[in-house]
């Protein structure tokens, strides 16, 4: 994990005008929002020109950024954005084209998963956005809660509500799961 003080010498380097101190952190960031944006359940092709949208926007706005402040949770708070601008203009663009008739579709298979494997991608599709959302900033990057409430303009206690009830959640998905052997205790709360 990146110490968020080197990252707040980088960041305040790159407001400065150092492209290496850019590309540094391009380095080092964009594999935790890639996932950040794959674990959205948005495509391969869509993450990547997500992650690279954030970039170009944390670019135009890096000035914004306060030296000596976190920079995760400012730079999430910009991904998030760049998340949900996406979806809307998605959601915006599939209300005006037209539909295929269902009967004309064909099915899809199912993955083949391993027996007594939990498929943690539909566990973590069950929960509302906003609480796979808080899970994946502090599970997933390893957020801290405070973060976290920054990234998504929210208080520590709404995260850690957030955080709970999807805990449970998934507890009970993987309760549900039916196979001896299987335990949540990998899901705590932490």
């Amino acid at each position: 994990m990146d110490s968020d003080v080197d990252l707040q010498v980088l960041m305040a380097r790159y407001q400065q005008g150092d492209s290496a101190a850019a590309t540094a952190l391009v380095k080092r960031l964009s594999p935790q929002l890639h996932r950040f944006f794959l674990m959205q359940f948005v495509s391969r092709r869509h993450a990547d020109d997500l992650l690279q949208e954030t970039w170009l926007r944390i670019h135009e706005v890096r000035h914004t950024y306060r030296p000596s402040q976190p920079v995760l949770p400012w730079l999430y708070a910009i991904a998030r954005n760049i998340r949900v601008d996406h979806y809307r203009k998605a959601h915006r663009a599939e209300g005006r084209e037209e539909r295929l008739a269902e009967s004309s579709e064909i099915p899809e298979s199912p993955p083949d998963r391993s027996a007594g494997t939990p498929d943690v991608e539909a566990l973590l599709a069950t929960l509302p956005e906003t609480q796979r959302e808080v899970i994946v900033m502090l599970k997933v990057s390893g957020m801290s809660l405070e973060e976290v409430a920054r990234a998504t303009s929210s208080t520590v206690g709404s995260v850690k509500q957030k955080a709970h009830r999807a805990y449970e959640k998934l507890r009970k998905g993987l309760s549900g799961w039916g196979k001896p052997g299987v335990r949540s205790e990998g899901l705590h709360e932490g």
